[in-house]
């Protein structure tokens, strides 16, 4: 069943976000738009002085923007001191994600001993193992597996075709996107004279509370202990995290990060897209990882960190990379140069 169509008049709008209402309170949005295609029922945004050109030729019935901005915005807006947050609080309002009726599908498979709250939506071919947990409200979308001896606090939301391995502990309020894989075993193997040694991983996989994580993304379990995400941490899509990493709360991951087991990253932390983090690391709080870095020491201090060769004509990164090769050899002859010449008294 589809969302009804939202509608709601700028002065309530206003009020939800506590902005700044200039022009006609009455005047009704239907749905969010971009500068460029919004019509008079849209609200739009400006969060960025790039699309300041915009503004005047704009049709969107009302903008959120900034004080600064509101001078070169002719008609309805809506006054507040950050418009990319007032912006993201109204869009639950005008989301058309289909609802979910509570209920169980008959072709759902149910397993024994499990204890299912109020509320609850488990959906086509969905299975649920044996001694399993729901809390109330949980959404388990379609062909989604949630494995035995897990536990699902309230609200949480699984989308279709998610696996939850056994004995995982999810939290309340979280987004689980199709395909992710929670709980799968951690990449420990031990050499031996006759090929790689199976470490069976026995620990489970922790999840705290508001936890976002992205379609295919994956999060083994620990080996002997949990692997630890904490309450607010987003991760985007195809993030490999594994086993016995800690991630501290409200960090946020994005797309095609990889971390090795037993890293520690701090609270508060953003990490950008194809970043790889070596193994048994500590991040403190508030560290922000560049993209496409590789970070193959600790770091103990807050702040951004940067590696990687940014991009440059092909004919000079290939000039840079001839004489990166040869930056040993500059060094040793610049040492060797140094001690003939004595030091300034």
């Amino acid at each position: 069943m589809a969302n009804v169509t939202a509608c709601f008049t700028l002065a309530e709008l206003a009020q939800r976000i506590g902005a700044e209402l200039v022009g006609d309170p009455q005047h009704k949005i239907s749905s969010l738009a971009t500068l460029h295609s919004a019509v008079a029922t849209d609200l739009s945004f400006i969060a960025n002085a790039t699309y300041k050109k915009h503004l005047a030729n704009t049709q969107a019935g009302a903008v959120i923007c900034a004080p600064d901005l509101a001078e070169f915005i002719p008609g309805n807006k809506l006054i507040v001191v950050n418009p990319y947050l007032g912006y993201a609080q109204l869009t639950p309002l005008f989301d058309t994600s289909l609802i979910s009726q509570a209920g169980i599908h008959p072709s759902a498979s149910i397993g024994s001993n499990c204890i299912l709250g109020q509320n609850i939506c488990i959906q086509a071919n969905a299975v649920i193992g044996d001694d399993v947990i729901l809390g109330d409200g949980v959404i388990v979308g379609a062909g989604t597996v949630v494995g035995a001896n897990t536990t699902i606090g309230a609200r949480t939301k699984l989308y279709a075709n998610v696996s939850i391995y056994h004995g995982i502990s999810i939290g309340t309020d979280c987004v689980f996107h199709s395909g992710c894989v929670i709980g799968a075993d951690g990449f420990g193997y031990s050499p031996s004279s006759e090929g790689w040694v199976k470490i069976h991983q026995l620990g489970g996989v922790f999840i705290g509370n508001k936890v976002e994580i992205g379609a295919n993304t994956t999060i083994d379990r620990g080996a002997l202990d949990d692997t630890f995400i904490d309450d607010g941490v987003i991760i985007d899509n195809l993030v490999q995290i594994g086993h016995n990493v800690r991630l501290g709360k409200n960090t946020a991951i994005a797309a095609h990060t990889a971390i090795a087991g037993s890293t520690q990253i701090g609270d508060n932390c953003t990490i950008a897209g194809a970043v790889a983090i070596a193994g048994h690391l500590t991040l403190a709080d508030k560290v922000h990882i560049t993209g496409m870095s590789m970070v193959s020491s600790s770091i103990s201090e807050a702040g951004s960190y940067s590696s990687g060769v940014p991009l440059s004509p092909t004919k000079e990164w290939r000039k840079n990379a001839a004489r990166f090769r040869q930056l040993d050899n500059l060094a040793n002859r610049l040492i060797k140069l140094a001690r003939r010449v004595p030091d300034d008294e």
